[in-house]
């Protein structure tokens, strides 16, 4: 166990590492970029500011406890969340570890990064060219707008037959 008073930032970045999204338990709570920041603050305070993937979302309790779980085990005796909701969370904030983690647990990840203001014009949006994560065919179709949580489509391939989730950008 590795002293709250030495572990470095990068230490504690890597404990988080390990803190896995209640919803989709294969992606860290880092490679979902929920956790922006870590800081000593007063000497012996850890402090970790997050920022929820959306308002309201559901799993922002299990996912503080997780980060306190993590924490307290590796002997960090004082610590702090602080929620940050400016600026609102991004897909863009995924690592690519966490993209490909998603993919290989079948579902498709974010097909474009949220800084493309091309989606954004008055004109109808071009249709997403979703990848099934099964077989990686391009031949698929959104059949709803809402999957199996707030932050996932469902979409079909039309190759493979197979339904699959696919993680919104935001």
């Amino acid at each position: 166990m590795v002293s709250a008073m030495v572990a470095s930032v990068e230490q504690i970045w890597s404990w988080l590492a390990e803190v896995p999204d209640p919803e989709i338990p294969v992606i860290s709570v880092v490679d979902l970029g929920i956790v922006r920041n870590i800081a000593w603050a007063d000497g012996d305070e850890c402090v970790v500011t997050i920022t929820p993937t959306y308002s309201g979302c559901p799993a922002m309790l299990v996912i503080s406890d997780g980060i306190g779980d993590a924490l307290k085990s590796h002997g960090v005796e004082r610590w702090r969340l602080q929620t940050q909701l400016s600026p609102a969370w991004t897909t863009d904030w995924m690592t690519d570890s966490g993209k490909q983690k998603l993919k290989n647990y079948g579902i498709a990840p974010p097909a474009h990064q949220v800084i493309d203001i091309s989606r954004l014009s008055r004109k109808a949006a071009p249709a997403l060219n979703v990848a099934c994560p099964h077989c990686g065919s391009a031949s698929t179709r959104l059949t709803s707008q809402f999957g199996s949580t707030p932050c996932k489509a469902l979409y079909r391939c039309d190759d493979c037959l197979e339904p699959f989730d696919y993680f919104k950008c935001h």
